[in-house]
């Protein structure tokens, strides 16, 4: 006889970080930060046919104060990535940024003096969304990853050491040819 039989039945037993991680998840706050014409397929993910407030995610953020998760849809200029380090910046802690659309990703087609080559070169970028434009139900999906990688994240001291293992793992990987 183990002690799961012992426990009382129907009697649900999880960890804190557990708890704390699906409240984390489900209780983001957006700051869009709309470029150009990927910020009409973010604008329409929360149309009611798309409905963004199905995941806590209705309440658009007027301030960065207020956010922590930071959209970025479109081409980033020369003269606009220091309005979106300053915003980012500003955010609450823990914060996680979408880069949306290969612009945003890449600097897309536009391979000029005037174009940020990736938002990454800016702030760090959690989850990357391809497309031109990518659609809402992409943006979608992505938040449903992001969603993932919150739940699983660590508390505390446990979160420095998962974030250093992660770097580590990532400098020992080997380039892709």
């Amino acid at each position: 006889m183990g002690w799961e039989d012992k426990l009382p039945g129907g009697f649900l037993l999880t960890t804190v970080e557990k708890v704390a991680g699906y409240a984390r998840a489900r209780s983001v706050w957006p700051a869009f930060f709309g470029l150009a014409c990927c910020a009409m397929e973010l604008v329409q993910a929360g149309s009611p046919r798309h409905d963004l407030g199905r995941f806590g995610m209705e309440r658009v953020a007027n301030t960065p104060r207020q956010a922590d998760l930071m959209i970025v849809a479109g081409r980033v200029s020369q003269k606009m990535a220091p309005v979106l380090r300053q915003i980012y910046d500003q955010m609450s802690e823990p914060k996680w940024v979408i880069s949306m659309g290969v612009c945003a990703s890449s600097g897309g087609m536009f391979n000029n003096y005037a174009i940020v080559q990736g938002a990454d070169h800016i702030v760090p970028v959690d989850i990357y969304l391809p497309g031109c434009p990518p659609r809402p139900e992409m943006l979608l999906d992505a938040i449903l990853k992001l969603h993932d990688k919150i739940e699983n994240m660590k508390l505390g001291v446990n979160r420095d050491r998962q974030i250093t293992e992660q770097e580590q793992a990532r400098l020992r990987r080997l380039p892709q040819a």
